[in-house]
């Protein structure tokens, strides 16, 4: 037996007070004979057998009224015959990723996973303690009411959530709660991709529910992007459609269907469209409704408008004067001096600046690099070969470069993980590539002898990428991210613009959490819109596959039950078997307060009553 409030076992001392008074009355005081009481003291030697017997029953019924109380008030635990089951710390997982969305024969997914949910909440009593646990870290604590409430208003994500950190939320919540029973139930619809890589956690006990049935067939577009990043006016959505057979699709923006089509499984949409608007738009591609819903519709955006006027400084290498060719040529830049390409030497804003291929004119791009209010040096040279790690570049290797100092004196941070915000990528755990407003620093020189970058095929989308997201003139360019993701605000951003047209303000170069509802949001520069943050869901959740419940339990470390409301209330709060013996404690106290009364009644109606 066990004890949820064992301070409350000191009322245990209590049952001395009717010991004590016990010896007090057996003390007696000085005797004196006199002769009109002989008859009382016959009568007193006659029945002393009785009366003594009386109070000594009187007494351990007494003592064991008070320890009852106190053993109830200790609200113990136990295997012994009790009412109720022991209380019980549950915290409820309840998968409400996209998939759960998805309607079949019974119904959407997600409500049938709501009712046994509430099941469980219905079975529990006031002992216990109930938390619920979304997929995107929501916690919703309290009484049975509150959790109804909460179940009643769960909503599916347009994302997967994150189900590792759900299920350590919720082993964490019932390990603190103090109470020795303890259980997380998962409630899900067992989608393989939601729990691959998903590790079991130590301490708790875990149940799975997962509802029988077959995934049913799904369309989904599970890409999308835009051609080129700059429409002028006209540009292209590209898109992926993954399905069983064909279905229709449609490229909507502002509200007007500017193409559709038909697309067989696994065909890439291309569709040409020229919007009416100007500046950042916001658009989507869409197919026919099916059971999923939530993968029907993907979101993109796309600035229309004049690329960015770029220029190569003559001295700049072959290398940036064929890349501004290239860009102009396919219609992503055009001509113009809006922003340089060029050597560190002649810095200034906006610009794409590298290394000197001279070492002796590192003095020289120093000094430039602090007229120009660029809060970067290049310090001292390096030899590789080393490889790059970053966005657009990994794969791509340095054979020689500078370190790239702060201007404020400090060092920049070792490591991959402590890099500066402003950090676009790496060399040996160092920065290699630096942006700020307005500029882009390398630490190598644009040719093929100090990297090779130049002559790899994805150098010039990288440079496309830093046009449009870091150069080009009031754009921050697009960022994907999925629902909840974590995402940098960019260095021009003090504001984001939700769909329905609020706007809530943010720090440029901090970061923040994407929002949990897809749709495109423009980062705005006082009431401009600068640009967009595309929310899509994974596209893993469009795959159905489920994992069998007894899999998926093992994978967790805890045990499966079948989808019936009662068989999971009796494992929610059942799989103990211990009971909670309060009531028992005090029904038995009852009954000896009972019994006291009716001792000490008939000591009364006797001849030798006190």
């Amino acid at each position: 037996m066990s004890f949820l409030a064992p301070w409350a076992l000191l009322l245990a001392a209590a049952a001395g007070v009717p010991l004590l008074l016990h010896l007090l009355r057996r003390r007696s005081g000085d005797q004196r004979d006199f002769p009109a009481v002989r008859y009382l003291l016959r009568m007193e030697r006659e029945h002393a057998r009785e009366v003594r017997l009386k109070n000594l029953l009187l007494m351990v019924l007494r003592i064991a009224i008070v320890l009852a109380l106190a053993l109830a008030a200790a609200r113990p635990v136990g295997w012994l015959p009790g009412v109720g089951h022991a209380p019980t710390a549950v915290a409820i997982v309840l998968d409400n990723s996209l998939s759960s969305s998805a309607a079949g024969a019974e119904g959407p997914v997600l409500a049938r996973l709501v009712a046994l949910a509430r099941g469980v909440v219905d079975a529990s009593a006031g002992g216990d303690r109930l938390w619920l646990v979304t997929m995107d870290g929501a916690v919703t604590g309290g009484d049975a009411a509150t959790l109804r409430a909460a179940l009643a208003g769960a909503r599916a994500l347009d994302g997967a959530g994150d189900a590792a950190a759900a299920l350590r939320r919720a082993a964490a919540l019932v390990q603190e709660s103090g109470i020795p029973a303890r259980r997380v139930l998962v409630v899900t619809d067992a989608q393989a991709t939601t729990w691959a890589g998903v590790e079991a956690v130590a301490g708790v006990p875990v149940t799975v529910v997962a509802p029988a049935g077959a995934p049913v067939l799904n369309r989904a577009i599970v890409s999308v992007a835009v051609e080129p990043q700059h429409w002028d006016p006209r540009g292209t959505v590209r898109a992926t459609v993954t399905g069983p057979d064909s279905t229709s699709w449609r490229v909507v923006l502002d509200g007007r269907t500017l193409a559709r089509g038909t697309a067989q499984p696994g065909a890439t949409v291309l569709a040409r469209v020229q919007p009416a608007a100007r500046g950042w738009v916001a658009g989507t591609i869409e197919l026919a409704p099916d059971e999923l819903r939530g993968d029907d519709v993907r979101h993109f955006a796309a600035q229309v408008g004049e690329p960015p006027a770029i220029a190569a400084d003559a001295a700049s290498g072959v290398f940036l004067r064929g890349a501004v060719d290239a860009l102009v040529l396919g219609g992503r830049a055009r001509r113009g001096d809006a922003v340089l390409l060029a050597s560190a030497e002649r810095a200034r804003r906006p610009a794409l600046l590298f290394a000197p291929t001279d070492p002796l004119k590192v003095p020289d791009a120093n000094r430039a690099l602090e007229r120009a209010g660029i809060p970067w040096r290049l310090g001292a040279r390096r030899e590789g070969p080393a490889p790059l790690r970053g966005a657009g570049v990994d794969g791509a290797t340095a054979f020689s470069w500078y370190v790239l100092t702060p201007a404020d004196g400090g060092t920049a941070p070792a490591g991959a993980g402590a890099a500066r915000p402003d950090t676009l990528a790496r060399v040996g755990g160092a920065p290699w590539a630096v942006a700020g407003d307005g500029y882009v620093l390398v630490a190598s020189a644009a040719e093929a002898s100090a990297t090779d970058l130049p002559v790899r095929a994805a150098f010039l989308p990288w440079l496309d990428g830093l046009l449009a997201q870091r150069l080009a003139e009031g754009s921050a360019g697009a960022i994907e991210a999925a629902p909840g993701a974590t995402v940098r605000v960019p260095m021009r951003a003090d504001g984001l613009e939700a769909p329905d047209a609020t706007v809530r303000p943010v720090t440029a170069g901090a970061t923040i959490e994407a929002p949990w509802a897809a749709g495109v949001h423009f980062w705005r520069r006082g009431t401009d819109r600068i640009g967009a943050l595309v929310v899509n869901g994974e596209a893993r959740e469009s795959d159905l596959a489920r994992l069998a419940g007894d899999s998926l339990a093992a994978r967790l470390g805890g045990a499966t039950v079948a989808p019936d409301a009662d068989a999971v209330a009796r494992a929610a709060f059942g799989g103990g078997g211990a009971r909670a013996l309060a009531r028992s404690f005090l029904f038995l106290a009852l009954l000896l307060l009972v019994a006291e009364a009716l001792v000490a009644r008939r000591g009364q109606r006797g001849p030798a009553a006190d």
